[in-house]
């Protein structure tokens, strides 16, 4: 495919290189905004330089698994682009995961060292203290804690092809409610960096801003290196707050706004509650994605700001866009738009040979630059979705239109996504199953407006005696905020058939009427 060839051409080997698309006209314009705090491209280059050296000094190798527990900052965009600099893998990891979920990442990918961004997040601050960290110290960048050397820690051989080597690493936590890292190479990501510049039309005088978490790879490819792909400045927010973003496109020339449709309602909420009208005298791009887009949403959204919510789809599989609304043809509808350049999609029925006829509704299977390398350490699972020719199965179900636009219909696995995040069943059934006195669990999704809610049917085996604020507890404990139920519901039994499979069908309906 010749656009797909013309995109591959103009990437950079590597994620650092990033840096060197800009000349030295460029040095003194703003990379990244943190607080008070603001990075000129010249100032973050020489981080990256100073950080690739402490990291020497602490002993990463090439070829070593780094985690990176943090919320997005500075450091965090300095470590992806120093990891790079030694062909390292970044494990990038959400510091507001419980104990339990760092512990059994870092027991899988088996890391040479952990970093925390505790200067800029509470959380990984106390991620440090649990394990004994150690402080460290870089120029532009701040403090930070390194946890204790890996000696057992084993190097992946280094790929001189960028479509080949290891960028970072996702996880993502499959059916079975074991972690598994998604393996997005320099190639898969800087795809979508470049496509994603040229789809939203970025240019070195836009202002982003950053809220999706990096740790998501929606916010690390789409936000954050689309930006220093095109030369534009990160307004990096660590987690969202309705009235800080009212506040910010008031008053700091943001430019362009891409979140997942639950922030979008809870800014309108916001503006609702306050009685106040939503200044934004910069911005030009506003775009959804992460879970699915309610139409009702997207008109308030328009009618407030006066531009188009665009729409997209993608995973943490495909790096992760599949098909965006294009800028210069905002559509009226919740479709998801049309495929990205390069990218080649199928739709095939339920024996999984055939394409479906156009207009029909099928199974979506893609191929292209943007397709992981598979999942780390597990190559049955990777075999489950991904072919020997290189097609993804999403899992998810859609329709195209005859002008190649997609609509997600529905989903063939029983993910939730909530507020942009992935949250699978099976791993919140094992956190309650684990309780004591609970027999039976069951998690299904709620659609609320612009996203979703987990909801939790148990059966106990004393119901009158069940302590659930005590469960509720526990789950705190043992899942992250976006993972934790919205309503748990004790039940004497949960419907079963005869086999003795829940039939989760009617707990479905049940969760309609909570």
């Amino acid at each position: 495919m010749l656009e797909r060839d013309a995109i591959i051409a103009e990437l950079p080997e590597r994620l650092h290189l990033l840096l060197d698309r800009h000349g030295r006209e460029h040095a003194a314009s703003p990379a990244v905004h943190e607080g008070a705090i603001t990075l000129s491209y010249g100032e973050l280059r020489l981080a990256v330089e100073l950080l690739q050296a402490q990291l020497i000094q602490d002993g990463v190798r090439a070829g070593d698994r780094v985690m990176l527990v943090a919320e997005n900052c500075r450091l965090l965009v300095a470590a992806l682009l120093a990891l790079s600099r030694l062909d390292a893998w970044a494990v990038v990891v959400n510091a507001r995961l419980s104990a339990s979920e760092l512990d059994s990442i870092e027991s899988h990918c088996t890391p040479r060292r952990v970093l925390f961004a505790s200067a800029a997040s509470g959380s990984a601050a106390r991620h440090a203290e649990r394990v004994g960290a150690q402080a460290r110290e870089v120029a532009h960048l701040g403090s930070f804690h390194i946890a204790a050397l890996n000696l057992t820690c084993l190097v992946e051989p280094v790929e001189p092809d960028p479509a080949r080597q290891v960028a970072a690493m996702i996880y993502t936590t499959g059916t079975t409610g074991a972690p598994k890292g998604v393996m997005l190479t320099h190639r898969n990501l800087l795809y979508i960096a470049c496509t994603a510049s040229r789809l939203r039309h970025l240019r070195r005088d836009d202002r982003v801003y950053a809220v999706l978490p990096i740790s998501h790879v929606f916010g690390l490819t789409a936000v954050c290196l689309a930006s220093l792909y095109s030369g534009a400045a990160l307004h990096l927010q660590a987690r969202f707050d309705a009235a800080e973003l009212a506040r910010a496109l008031a008053e700091d020339g943001i430019t362009l706004m891409q979140g997942v449709p639950a922030m979008f309602a809870r800014l309108l909420e916001h503006a609702d509650n306050q009685g106040a009208a939503l200044h934004a005298p910069q911005l030009r791009f506003l775009y959804a994605g992460g879970s699915p887009l309610d139409m009702s949403l997207k008109d308030a959204v328009e009618q407030r700001f006066g531009v188009p919510l665009h729409n997209g789809y993608g995973l943490t599989e495909s790096s992760p866009t599949i098909s965006q609304t294009r800028i210069e043809a905002p559509r009226r509808d919740t479709s998801v738009g049309r495929p990205i350049p390069g990218l080649e999609i199928r739709l095939l029925d339920s024996t999984r040979q055939n394409a479906v006829p156009q207009g029909e509704v099928g199974e979506l299977w893609v191929r292209g630059p943007n397709v992981m390398k598979g999942y780390y350490r597990a190559v049955e699972q990777t075999a489950q979705v991904l072919t020997a020719d290189g097609w993804l199965n999403t899992g998810d179900l859609a329709r195209q239109d005859d002008q190649g636009a997609l609509f997600i219909v529905g989903r063939s696995k029983e993910l939730i996504i909530r507020s942009g995040f992935n949250v699978y069943p099976p791993e919140v059934e094992a956190v309650l199953n684990a309780y004591p006195g609970v027999v039976l669990s069951a998690v299904v999704g709620r659609s609320v407006p612009g996203n979703e809610e987990v909801v939790a049917f148990v059966q106990v085996v004393d119901a009158e005696r069940f302590d659930l604020p005590a469960l509720e507890a526990h789950l705190a404990e043992h899942l992250s905020p976006y993972k934790r139920p919205s309503h748990v519901r004790v039940l004497e039994a949960l419907p079963c058939a005869a086999s003795g499979k829940v039939l989760k069908h009617q707990l479905q309906a049940m969760s309609l009427a909570l």
